[in-house]
């Protein structure tokens, strides 16, 4: 599913449909905040992919964007955290509401979008390449990059649903 609108990049949040159609269980490793959505950066790759990635206020692994220039990534480690990116083919998952984030976070953002887009997009690749076969990565790196990532409930959007 292509979207009319032509964009690279959009800041907003998923909608209780997303929610209600990947609910936790089973789908345990998307994140969740019913009291309030997370703020996402949605991507559209050049594989007409839109990947959705969380704006979160802590990340401890390297599997991210670590913003460097804000007053709350002073104080913790905030950043767009890859791990937990979904993707998205239904228009009605993506809220019209504006999502809200920090000033600094929102201009470093639009200042590293073409490495975060870069970044993403590997992180996905890479994992749809180890499931493919075409480069497998060892057990424990894949483990340590992709434990908790819910790109595994994404397959069919991901071509990766092979054929009994």
């Amino acid at each position: 599913m292509t979207f009319k609108e032509e964009f690279d990049f959009q800041i907003l949040k998923l909608t209780d449909t997303f929610y209600e159609a990947y609910p936790n269980p089973p789908f345990k490793e998307i994140m969740t905040k019913r009291q309030r959505a997370y703020d996402c950066l949605l991507l559209q790759t050049e594989k007409e992919l839109l990947v959705c990635i969380p704006y979160r206020s802590h990340i401890t692994h390297s599997n991210a964007y670590h913003f460097k220039n804000s007053v709350r990534s002073r104080k913790s480690r905030s950043g767009l955290d890859y791990s937990k990116a979904v993707i998205i083919r239904n228009k009605e998952y993506i809220s019209g509401e504006d999502a809200v984030i920090d000033h600094d976070e929102f201009r470093e953002t639009i200042e590293n979008i073409s490495r975060i887009k870069s970044e993403a997009t590997r992180f996905v690749e890479e994992y749809c390449d180890h499931i493919r076969g075409r480069h497998v990565l060892h057990e424990k790196e894949f483990r340590r990059r992709y434990q908790y990532s819910p790109l595994k409930y994404f397959h069919k959007e991901l071509a990766l649903d092979f054929p009994s």
